[in-house]
């Protein structure tokens, strides 16, 4: 992640950590300078943690392993706010996987498009016997997009994240228009 970075300067010199008497040896001066050209980029790390665990703060390397932590992958390509979104808003969003709110916050994270989504299940209450259940008998979502350029929607990323975004066991279409 964090390498030396040439002429950053360390915000805790060495040399001033050490008692007078070793100030005026060349020697030493010359060896904690070189100590603390490779412990600069660490030290400011440090100093800077809080904003570096930050999504909303976090340069963009450390961006793509906040990801690895709250389990999302936001895709390169995407402009550093867009990933910055996915990252800060991950957790929040796993609470609703699997949902039709869930799905659709990840199309549209993903795509920048509002999603039209359909499905196949519903829920009723009945205080009479043998009401009819609401929705279809196979477990089904469709999910249609209106694109300005349809042929710039990755498809096969989408289908991808769809899957993980739907229960196991529920089919999907998915219609970029």
């Amino acid at each position: 992640m964090r390498t030396a970075v040439t002429g950053l300067p360390t915000p805790h010199p060495l040399i001033d950590q050490l008692p007078a008497v070793y100030l005026e040896q060349d020697f030493l001066r010359r060896f904690l300078a070189a100590l603390d050209e490779v412990l600069a980029p660490v030290l400011l790390a440090i100093d800077n943690l809080p904003a570096h665990l930050d999504a909303r703060s976090a340069p963009e390397d450390f961006l793509s392993w906040l990801a690895q932590w709250v389990a999302v992958e936001p895709h390169e390509d995407h402009p550093v706010e867009r990933r910055r979104a996915a990252v800060l808003g991950a957790v929040e969003r796993h609470s609703r996987r699997g949902t039709r709110r869930g799905l659709a916050e990840a199309v549209l994270l993903e795509t920048g498009i509002e999603p039209d989504i359909v499905e196949s299940g519903g829920t009723a209450w009945s205080s009479t016997p043998h009401t009819r259940f609401p929705g279809g008998p196979r477990p089904w979502v469709t999910v249609r997009l209106r694109a300005e350029r349809p042929e710039l929607v990755d498809r096969v990323r989408l289908e991808e994240l769809i899957r993980t975004e739907i229960p196991a066991h529920v089919g999907f279409d998915l219609e970029v228009s």
